[in-house]
């Protein structure tokens, strides 16, 4: 049997059990304890003039009810900002219920606590709660004009302003270089808010001790939740712990943290001394959890006879919804990543993050990038189509060299550092990708196009995550990490990094992840990161074990340690494989005992062998056991890319859309497990066709959306998805130990360009606004 597992397609270790319904969520925990309900605004914004709760008081079962005014100060107050930045000069987040105004539908008003759900609610719909509604702000445009404030004191509604230049080699800045090129086109893009729609929407329980309170939550990040619910309770760390059970989807909208929920759940089950565990329904899931993607670009660039880029100049203007708790990550997402694969002569971006009347607009799945490769691919589209040109063929001319790596765009990234990429061959993947689709042989007709995009993903943000592996006398190897897995095969790609490093099957390797009694100290799960943070501190913390292994085994086998090496859980002389000691006997000689458990602990105690007389029975500077810790912090982040192909026909009587084909070509440096990164692309390309083709969220001019429910808020199915054609491109990252990248957002980000250039082509119409429906593009068609 290998242990030689990494890059292998090793079937997924926690599929077994997902997939028979043994896996363990939120929800199946607590069938004894309390359950919360939540009174919510019906309103998108409103004065609350008072609140009655009489009528609710004579409900069977009702335990309690809170509002604002019944929460301790330290609870009651605003939500934290936890990514705060310059630019973010009115930074706003909600209190946890509802205090005096309600910005948006959906709002927590009221918390009714009863003995169940149904009871709760019932409550809920007897609570009397007097409203003085005010002029909702609705749409980008609205709130850009501010006339109608979503904050009394935010000017203009707007949140934050960034601009970022990087000026030409000669100095010049992007807009004197436009001025001054053979070709200047411009343009406006629009794209629409959409959200992520996990199977398992959120959901808290919480149980307190008097002493201690440990909290299940369907988060992201499990460790940041218990710093700020330790916060907000004033609580000492060490007394609250915070775990994440199976978790059934995330997408970026689990990331967010404290949802209110987060802490009054916990808050109501110390001041009842009972469990207490909240649901989120999916209606809940549609008005209260956080939405994206809604934009408005206005694009100038300046081009010449080649279709070099010599200046781009971008203006976005940014939704940001009624709250900024996640600071200003999409738009300097989409400002920064914008640039794709491409040199861009000079480039100047301004964004304007506006408050909008509507749910609070935090990453999904992609986070900003999908805004920016349409603005980048649009862009070199209508290059192409400007000089009559092919349009792989400009992005050709425009394309970074791979003896240009690692090149600098000359920006500051999400993660505060700056824009570098680390490694890429975005020519090879082009001349990939045109052989995978057939772009060369491909005959256009009536109704029928085809379209490519390209892009860079930034993976692997820090600051850091960390790796805890031990090895017990059973010969297991326990391995633990503190973010969280959402269904990304995070206990399989780590259990292969272990298995690799330490040379043991995959079968006796365990994998936990976001639990905060097992690994306190972690990040969380976003951005393509689990790989590249956890992944390469498990390995360093894997090779600490594997060196004190060798010590403990080269003492027992009189050997030298540089002599040995471990295959198949044995450690064993290089070239004299009879001469070996199998790893559960090192761990038992790494821990001396007073006491035997068994016969082969018994090996380990003071009397098993003879005891040297000048040395103590644990080194200096060594602990009992055969375990290591580690961490791993990236100086900058990795630089995923792809490209993407897609073939779709139109209906010439309906303008229904079908996408025929779809390929990619993905980079994600070394691959761990192949099998995995198909299936997140396939996931992706899925998500991103939704993204394109159906999902949008659809606020009336009061601010209701009018499509919250699944009756009328459209995802893809089965039938709507074609057979995703892919190939792989291995360019290690010099970066980290591993020479990996991210992987989780690669195959929803350029989607929504390349189908639109798909039906550009086919149609013989701009299309410069996504998602696009039947209807739409029967209008466009005049």
């Amino acid at each position: 049997m290998t242990t030689r597992l990494f890059g292998e397609p090793v079937q997924r270790k926690e599929d077994p059990r997902l997939l028979t319904g043994q896996g363990r969520y939120v929800d199946d925990l607590g069938r004894d304890a309390l359950v919360a309900a939540f009174v919510r605004s019906p309103h998108a914004h409103a004065r609350i003039r008072d609140i009655d709760v009489s009528a609710a008081l004579d409900v069977e079962g009702l335990v309690a009810i809170y509002t604002w005014e019944d929460l301790p100060e330290r609870v009651g107050r605003p939500l934290p900002l936890l990514i705060p930045h310059p630019a973010l000069t009115h930074g706003r987040t909600a209190h946890p219920l509802a205090k005096d105004v309600v910005r948006h539908v959906g709002e927590p008003v009221v918390m009714v606590v009863a003995t169940d759900r149904y009871l709760a609610e019932d409550a809920c719909a007897l609570i009397e709660v007097d409203y003085e509604p005010l002029k909702p702000v609705v749409g980008l445009e609205e709130a850009a004009h501010g006339a109608t404030l979503v904050h009394e004191d935010v000017p203009g509604n707007v949140g934050a302003h960034l601009v970022q230049e990087v000026p030409s080699p000669a100095g010049l800045g992007a807009r004197e270089v436009i001025e001054a090129a053979p070709h200047t086109l411009a343009f406006r893009l629009d794209i629409e808010r959409s959200a992520s729609m996990p199977l398992e929407g959120r959901g808290v329980h919480a149980r307190w001790d008097g002493t201690d309170l440990r909290v299940h939550s369907s988060t992201q990040t499990s460790t940041s939740v218990r710093m700020a619910v330790a916060a907000a309770l004033d609580l000492p760390l060490p007394h609250v712990e915070v775990i994440a059970p199976d978790v059934g989807g995330g997408f970026g909208v689990k990331i967010v943290h404290p949802w209110p929920e987060e802490v009054l759940v916990p808050w109501a089950a110390m001041v009842l001394g009972r469990e207490v565990k909240w649901t989120e329904d999916r209606r809940e899931h549609f008005i209260a959890s956080a939405h994206e993607r809604g934009q408005v670009q206005h694009v100038r660039v300046g081009f010449d006879d080649d279709g070099r880029v010599l200046g781009l100049d971008v203006t976005i203007l940014h939704d940001h919804g009624a709250y900024t708790p996640y600071g200003i990550i999409v738009p300097i997402i989409t400002s920064t990543q914008l640039l794709g694969p491409y040199k861009i002569g000079a480039y100047r971006v301004e964004f304007t993050a506006v408050y909008t009347n509507t749910v609070q607009v935090t990453p999904y799945r992609g986070a900003g990038r999908p805004q920016g490769v349409f603005c980048m691919e649009r862009t070199m589209d209508k290059i192409a189509q400007y000089l009559g040109k092919d349009r792989a063929d400009v992005r050709e001319t425009n394309f970074i060299r791979p003896d240009e790596f690692p090149y600098d765009q000359g920006m500051i990234f999400q993660d505060g550092r700056p824009l570098i990429y680390d490694s890429g061959d975005y020519p090879r993947m082009l001349r990939l990708l045109k052989d995978l689709i057939g772009w060369d042989d491909f005959q256009p007709g009536a109704n029928r196009g085809i379209g490519l995009g390209c892009y860079v993903e930034g993976t692997g943000v820090g600051p850091y995550e960390g790796g805890h592996v031990q090895i017990t006398s059973d010969g297991r190897v326990h391995v633990s990490t503190g973010l969280t897995s959402q269904g990304q095969g995070h206990e399989t790609v780590f259990a292969q990094i272990a298995a690799t490093e330490l040379g043991v099957p995959i079968e006796r390797v365990s994998v936990v992840t976001g639990d905060t009694r097992r690994f306190g100290y972690a990040v969380g799960t976003f951005a393509s990161r689990a790989a590249v943070v956890s992944g390469n501190a498990i390995a360093l913390a894997c090779r600490k074990v594997r060196e004190k292994a060798l010590r403990i085994a080269a003492d027992a086998l009189e050997a030298d340690p540089s002599d040995l090496d471990i295959a198949d859980g044995l450690v064993h002389v290089v070239g004299a494989p009879t001469a070996s000691i199998p790893l559960s006997t090192v761990a038992v000689l790494a821990n001396p005992l007073r006491y035997a458990f068994d016969e082969e602990t018994a090996r380990a105690t003071q009397f098993a062998a003879p005891a040297a007389p000048d040395r103590p029975p644990v080194a200096e500077g060594e602990e009992p056991g055969l375990e290591g810790r580690d961490y791993y912090s990236p100086i900058r982040s990795t630089f995923a890319a792809g490209m993407h192909a897609a073939i779709v026909e139109t209906d010439p009587l309906t303008a229904e859309i079908r996408v025929v084909r779809y390929a990619v070509v993905h980079d994600c440096g070394r691959l761990i497990n192949p099998m995995i990164v198909e299936g997140q692309i396939h996931g992706g390309v899925a998500q991103g066709i939704g993204g394109a083709l159906y999902e949008r969220m659809v606020y009336d001019e009061h601010g209701q959306l009018v499509n919250a429910s699944f009756m009328d808020f459209l995802m893809p199915y089965a039938t709507e998805i074609p057979p995703i054609e892919t190939a792989h491109l291995e360019t290690p990252s010099p970066l980290n130990p591993l020479g990996v990248k991210g992987a989780g957002e690669a195959g929803v980000i350029p989607v929504s360009a390349v189908i639109a250039a798909a039906i550009e082509d086919a149609e013989g119409i701009e299309i410069n606004r996504m998602p696009i429906s039947p209807s739409e593009l029967w209008e466009l068609r005049g």
